[in-house]
């Protein structure tokens, strides 16, 4: 007979206990397994960066107070490391009390040097090196010449009004080209401009030279809206945005003091007046149309009593897929002007009734290339008689967004001088922040 001998409480619970552990490392998942994994990688990586920091301080406080030697003062005491952090959650907002100081500043965002720009407007340059070869006997231009170079100042004055001025550099001198403040938030949704502008005749005339789809302007342009200037004046601008669910469209009065290469004033009533209507629609999501109507009429350089009226219609058709936006594009242009004007002095009533059209087309060939084409005619405003007819072709690069190269091959037969034949040669280049201009 055997008697079986009690076995030691202290190893029935160390038997437990191993069963315990092994089952408890048998149930965990391999999700808490990479959880704990990553834990432990966080807490060695603080503990690695709390270690850095203190050498680095250490170092600091060393070099610090080696400089403080050799300059013969005394050492600054090291200020103590700041707290970490606090949560996000129990952040101060800014202006409380403990927020930047007693007096509750403002925080500082990005760049601290930013804030000596904040009240200096946006500058912009605008270079414009413009070529010539070939013959042409009635406007000749210089083979080589820095055409012009805009400065532009633009800034938004307050909430309610921004502020643009343009200013023009070429060989004849300086010049203010525009000059205006605007007010976008007037009483029913009206906008106003008041300053130096150019008139909203047609397209091609609110056009600054860099804008140009073309190194020179349209014959039409030249014969009969102005070579130069165009119609630029002192005045003020009221237009307003009418929406509808069929098109856009914009209404725009404008009153000018009656002094351009156009219209002249020999009194104060003598004043300008230009009215345009404009609609827009979208013919799908990767085309457009853009129709203008236009009407100017005020004094005559013969005699002020006597009006000169332009009218102008304008059209702009544009094509460009969404899924190829930056390789294809294309632009269709044309614009029509009527010019009624008296060509004799006081007394006489004798008129030139003119006409001048162009119609252009740009294709974007490739990613940074447009090629195109531009057919014009135009009857001169002083004598309807004599009508010049021309044609250009155009190829066009964009080595970026601030520069352009681009030749344009042009033929002008004139009414009463023998046919021109040349080729223009444009490079623009641009420094600084400048605004977008008119769509």
């Amino acid at each position: 007979m055997s008697v079986r001998t009690p076995r030691a409480p202290g190893s029935v619970v160390g038997a437990l206990l191993c069963l315990l552990v092994s089952s408890s490392a048998s149930a965990q998942t391999p999700a808490d397994q990479s959880v704990g994994a990553v834990r432990m990688e966080v807490e060695r990586l603080r503990q690695e960066f709390e270690a850095i920091r203190q050498q680095y301080g250490a170092r600091l406080s060393e070099l610090e107070t080696r400089l403080a030697a050799l300059e013969g003062r005394a050492p600054q005491p090291a200020q103590a490391a700041p707290p970490p952090a606090a949560p996000a959650e129990a952040a101060v907002p800014p202006g409380a009390a403990g927020a930047g100081g007693p007096t509750g500043s403002l925080p500082l965002y990005g760049n601290v040097n930013l804030l000596s720009k904040i009240f200096n407007p946006d500058i912009a340059v605008i270079g414009d090196f413009e070529g010539a070869s070939g013959n042409n006997a009635v406007n000749p231009q210089s083979p080589l010449s820095l055409e012009e170079s805009e400065l532009s100042l633009q800034a938004i004055v307050d909430p309610y009004a921004r502020a643009d001025i343009f200013f023009s550099f070429g060989p004849e001198g300086v010049e203010v080209e525009e000059g205006f403040v605007t007010f976008p938030t007037l009483p029913g949704g009206f906008l106003a401009k008041v300053g130096k502008m150019r008139a909203s005749v047609g397209k091609v005339n609110a056009m600054h030279t860099h804008v140009l789809p073309w190194i020179d302007r349209p014959l039409v342009t030249e014969n009969l809206v102005g070579a130069d200037e165009g119609l630029s004046d002192a005045g003020i601008s009221v237009s307003r945005l009418i929406t509808n669910p069929w098109v856009f469209l914009e209404a725009t009065g404008e009153v000018y003091r009656g002094q351009s290469e156009v219209f002249s004033s020999a009194t104060r009533g003598d004043l300008t007046y230009v009215g345009r209507l404009r609609g827009y629609q979208d013919l799908s999501e990767s085309s457009n149309v853009d129709i203008g109507v236009s009407v100017a009429s005020g004094g005559s350089e013969f005699d002020p009593a006597r009006k000169t009226t332009l009218f102008g219609v304008d059209a702009t058709f544009r094509y460009r897929p969404l899924r190829r936006a930056i390789y294809r594009r294309f632009i269709a242009r044309t614009e029509a002007i009527w010019s009624r004007r008296p060509v004799a002095p006081v007394g006489d009533t004798v008129r030139a009734d003119s006409f001048g059209a162009y119609v252009s087309a740009d294709y974007q060939v490739a990613r940074r290339w447009f090629a195109g084409g531009r057919y014009d005619v135009s009857e001169r405003a002083l004598d309807a008689s004599v009508r010049d007819r021309a044609g250009s072709v155009l190829l066009t690069f964009w080595p970026s967004e601030f520069s352009q190269i681009r030749g344009q091959f042009r033929r002008i037969r004139f009414g009463d001088a023998p046919a021109a034949h040349e080729f223009l040669f444009q490079f623009l280049f641009s420094i600084g922040a400048h605004g977008a201009h008119v769509f």
